[in-house]
């Protein structure tokens, strides 16, 4: 055993107190008056680093509305005309140069081209260009920033997620939600500050797995990762009391357990036994915070509208959404809907556009939503997947089953609200939809954009472990300021 653990395990309960009294002190003192300071002041943050935010924060909170196996940016949002024109010739060498591919194309002998398989349209004053399968979209083209020049390293899902959600393709690294979870601070007592919900299409035909440390937070304390709800029974496990327990028996039990862990604590100063007590008393707050927030009936039909048929189904994207909204009411700082379903190798002509009546009109419903009710300006919400598509053709394209393989040379998300310039196309393609022609956002350029919206300068958001300080940009990323409103 290290002989400096061994000397910490050995301590008295008098010399950990003298070696740690105003550590611990400090920390006390910092939860009851952030408790004092939530009740006089209702946006005030709890558990806030001291100095954050760096600068007035553009937004409060992160609604991301992540759809999992990435959505063809060729067929959905950047429109070619070239590739109606030049439909089924070979992709020409001087736009592929050379180009990594994955092992379900590298091997195929032709790479067709192929335009987006449905209509494209402009909409609003901003003149942005949409295929036909996303009228709810463009009924809010004005409201939104689309930026179509994203790019990043990653080639397979996982860590193009992991990437794109912790700024490492390995996992390891605190994910988005904790990393603002652990800066900024919570917005509301009774629930927790960074809470995930997961949805899949209904036919489960093309779902990549949902992975923990999408929302975890690795070296992070352990109450800064994100709390899974669940679609079916109790939101989180054993959240309802057993059988013959009441309310008061439990805050006895859990008074009890405080105690003992408490004692565990002075013992060892162990981080991990702190984030267990107040774990356990998050859980106690949501008993009561939670069943209350699940409850939709009190939503009037016009809303329930906002968000299309599916939203009275628990666990479907468009449900899912309105609880995004009851969230960010509620003042949860980040909010992440994982939707899979979007990795269309062999079955685009069939699924894409089932894929986009699932979430086209809830995506849209949330933003008009958060507009209704003033919220849109401080919440950022954000549309998109790990990477794009290729836009030639995986397989036969006059077959009945092709699809298109990964693509992480460029592809499109979509912003709202929180800071973000509104009616703006932002990046170009070249005119095959293949390489970023202009104004280039890579991964870390994007994490660090979203970072400044919420008041956070990415370089000085660290945290040391293992003997460096980590940050989610890693030691790269600029802010694209052509992308932010006014102040």
């Amino acid at each position: 055993m290290d002989p400096r653990i061994e000397y910490h395990q050995a301590e008295t309960r008098r010399q950990f107190f003298g070696r740690s009294a105003i550590g611990l002190g400090t920390a006390a003192l910092a939860s009851l008056l952030g408790r004092d300071l939530l009740a006089g002041a209702e946006d005030g943050p709890v558990g806030a680093l001291p100095g954050l935010p760096h600068f007035a924060p553009r937004a409060k909170r992160v609604i991301y509305l992540m759809q999992g196996g990435a959505p063809s940016h060729v067929d959905l949002f950047d429109f070619k005309p070239e590739l109606i024109r030049r439909r089924g010739e070979e992709l020409p060498e001087s736009v592929h140069q050379g180009q990594r591919l994955t092992t379900m194309t590298a091997g195929q002998k032709s790479r067709p081209l192929l335009p987006g398989i449905t209509g494209f349209r402009q909409y609003g004053e901003s003149g942005a260009w949409l295929c036909d399968f996303l009228p709810h979209t463009a009924s809010i083209a004005d409201d939104l920033c689309f930026v179509k020049s994203m790019h990043t390293e990653a080639i397979n899902h996982a860590p193009a997620v992991t990437f794109l959600l912790t700024g490492a393709e390995q996992p390891g690294r605190p994910s988005l939600g904790a990393w603002l979870s652990y800066g900024l601070g919570s917005l509301n007592e009774n629930l927790p500050s960074f809470i995930v919900l997961t949805s899949r299409d209904r036919e489960a035909s093309c779902g990549q797995l949902f992975f923990e440390h999408y929302w975890g937070s690795a070296f992070l304390p352990s109450k800064y990762q994100g709390v899974k709800l669940r679609s079916e029974g109790d939101p989180v496990l054993y959240l309802s009391n057993p059988p013959g327990v009441d309310a008061s028996t439990r805050r006895g039990q859990l008074d009890d357990l405080a105690r003992l862990n408490r004692l565990r604590l002075e013992e060892t100063g162990d981080p991990e036994i702190s984030t267990r007590i107040s774990q356990y008393e998050m859980a106690f707050r949501m008993q009561t915070s939670v069943p209350e927030l699940s409850d939709v009936s009190n939503e009037p039909a016009s809303v329930l509208e906002l968000y299309g048929p599916d939203v009275l189904r628990p666990g479907s994207f468009a449900r899912n959404c309105l609880m995004a909204r009851r969230f960010a009411e509620r003042g949860v700082r980040h909010i992440q809907l994982f939707h899979a379903g979007w990795d269309q190798h062999q079955n685009l002509p069939t699924q894409l556009e089932i894929q986009c009546r699932d979430t086209d009109q809830p995506s849209a419903g949330l933003v008009k939503d958060l507009k209704r009710l003033g919220l849109l300006d401080e919440t950022l919400v954000i549309w998109g997947g790990e990477f794009g598509r290729t836009v030639f053709s995986q397989g036969d394209p006059n077959a009945k089953t092709y699809g298109r393989d990964h693509h992480p040379r460029c592809f499109t998300i979509w912003m709202a609200g929180g800071g973000i310039k509104p009616g703006l196309s932002y990046g170009e393609t070249d005119e095959f939809g293949y390489n970023v022609a202009k104004d280039p956002v890579h991964v870390h350029d994007f994490q660090a954009t979203l970072l400044h919206l919420l008041g956070i300068d990415h370089t000085r958001l660290t945290y040391r472990s293992q003997g460096r300080e980590f940050r989610l940009t890693d030691v790269h990323g600029r802010v694209v300021h052509s992308v932010l409103g006014r102040s």
